[in-house]
């Protein structure tokens, strides 16, 4: 995709996104060891999330909070970041496979 043509364009948000796209390269070059900290951050806040609902969970039940808003906001948060996680182990595992299958 060519967005040569953004450079002369007078927005600079368009121009800044015109100026990174063209250093993406570089971007593009990031360590294995990165990405793969950046997935356990992510499972680490997924966890974090799904104790808290858990918390919120226990709290309704036990009586000591009356408020189901919080309740049904922490499950939300933590079932989204649940289905996020999921799809980017997915995706981890499509491919791992796609690599297993290149002959050398």
């Amino acid at each position: 995709m060519d967005i040569s043509a953004l450079y002369n364009v007078s927005s600079s948000a368009i121009a800044n996104a015109a100026t990174n796209a063209s250093t993406s390269k570089t971007v593009a070059d990031e360590s294995f060891g990165s990405m793969l900290d950046s997935a356990m951050s992510n499972i680490s806040d997924t966890n974090s999330l799904m104790k808290d609902a858990e918390e919120e969970q226990i709290k309704f039940a036990l009586g000591l909070s009356e408020n189901t808003h919080d309740l049904s906001i922490a499950a939300a948060k933590a079932s989204t970041a649940l289905q996020y996680t999921v799809a980017l182990r997915d995706k981890f595992i499509e491919a791992y496979k796609e690599i297993m299958q290149i002959q050398m």
